[in-house]
């Protein structure tokens, strides 16, 4: 005897797939409530890479 047909449920089409990681972190990244902080963060980071570089010498008067 052949197996009965298995009614599967079709998705929701008004209800979006759930995001991935990436894509959520990415999201909070670029929202405009978040931008101040973002923008802080990457400014902090560009003042420690050039103060660990040989390019904060030039900040040094000359001898």
């Amino acid at each position: 005897m052949a197996p009965k047909r298995v009614q599967i449920a079709r998705a929701d089409p008004r209800r979006p797939a759930p995001k991935g990681y990436v894509s959520n972190v990415y999201s909070t990244l670029t929202s405009p409530e978040n931008a101040s902080v973002v923008r802080s963060v990457a400014m902090f980071g560009a003042a420690i890479a050039f103060f660990s570089s040989s390019w904060s010498e030039f900040l040094l008067p000359p001898l």
